[in-house]
């Protein structure tokens, strides 16, 4: 296989679908992670997207993420609830949990989820985006094992630790800024491990603290920011760690489980979710044509900026014509379970 090779996302989801029955997922949970996973994908978020899928069919295979989860749902107030995990893949679980959230906040008009006991979630622009597609306000965070330096120091305390906040835009994707409060996502150094590619220079960090573009010597990220100006994603990092860790019962960085290291571990990964619906603000009833109106004039100032959101508009159009390119180590990974688990592997474009 070469990067010339593309799947389409429909392909995607039938193999991946087939991987999580062969491990005795419920057909509908199964098919809600392969198909966030190929929209992902979609997107041009290939640090999130389908490549994930062969990492989370390990840790099922290791016992570490349950096909099956016991999710309990309690609700504490008029637009609060917890949802706990029950060591459940993530992305299944933040769908259940965002959703709730939704439900509540159709009713109260602001609701809050918090998230205990589960594990990666994935790009959690999949929530806030949901949420703006209801025509609601989304906003949504998660955090992670230690992966990146807090501002000062070079050693790995806190995570990626993301945020996203997504608004409905009329006639058109919503407006969603997804992003990690380090300067580039952990996954984006596992996708150079694979495929045997550099780094940007400045974004990571080695050892003994100095900057690195060799993926397999990263030892920590920079927070967004950089070496002058990273105090702005560690302070970010710092109070998402606070919503997703401690406030549901989970631990913080140091104290979770790795990635990609004890497999067998649980990773009692949190998320917290919030929506908002417009409706209840004076601005509401004209919120959705505003934001496309702020996206038109913003698009006609010289050099033509672009929204929150617009790039990954853009790149579904460009994958949904032409399809899901795979780097070759991908496919191998994907032969390699396709073995295993005995299902047939996703067909390519000619």
């Amino acid at each position: 296989m070469t990067l010339d090779h593309r799947v389409d996302a429909v392909e995607w989801e039938r193999w991946g679908t087939d991987c999580l029955g062969a491990q005795n997922f419920d057909p509908e949970d199964a098919r809600c992670l392969a198909s966030s996973l190929a929209q992902t994908s979609l997107w041009g978020i290939d640090s999130h997207g389908i490549a994930r899928l062969p990492h989370y069919l390990n840790r099922v295979a290791h016992g570490s993420i349950l096909a099956r989860p016991v999710i309990e749902i309690q609700r504490t107030g008029p637009g609060t609830a917890q949802l706990h995990g029950g060591r459940g893949q993530g992305i299944v679980v933040a769908h259940r949990a965002n959703a709730l959230a939704i439900d509540l906040a159709r009713e109260a008009g602001v609701a809050a989820v918090g998230v205990s006991n589960s594990s990666h979630c994935g790009a959690i622009g999949l929530y806030s985006r949901a949420a703006a597609k209801r025509g609601l306000i989304g906003i949504a965070f998660t955090h992670s094992d230690s992966i990146a330096a807090p501002h000062g120091g070079y050693q790995p305390f806190f995570g990626t630790n993301p945020i996203s906040l997504a608004f409905p835009r009329a006639g058109a994707e919503p407006l969603c800024l997804d992003m990690a409060t380090t300067a580039i996502p952990w996954n984006r150094v596992m996708n150079a491990r694979r495929d045997g590619v550099a780094l940007p220079d400045g974004v990571a960090l080695d050892a003994e603290g100095q900057n690195s573009t060799d993926a397999y010597q990263v030892r920590a990220l920079r927070p967004l920011g950089g070496e002058d100006y990273g105090y702005k994603g560690y302070g970010l990092a710092t109070m998402i760690e606070l919503l997703c860790g401690p406030l549901n019962g989970n631990p913080f960085g140091p104290h979770i489980s790795p990635m990609y290291e004890a497999l067998e571990r649980p990773r009692e990964l949190g998320a917290f979710f919030i929506v908002i619906d417009p409706a209840r603000f004076a601005g509401g009833a004209a919120l959705a044509g505003v934001v496309a109106g702020m996206a038109m004039e913003l698009s006609q100032a010289p050099g033509a900026p672009r929204m929150p959101g617009d790039p990954e508009a853009a790149a579904l159009a460009e994958r949904q014509r032409d399809g899901i390119p795979v780097p070759a180590a991908l496919w191998d990974e994907i032969i390699a379970w396709s073995t295993r688990l005995g299902v047939a592997p996703p067909v390519c474009r000619p």
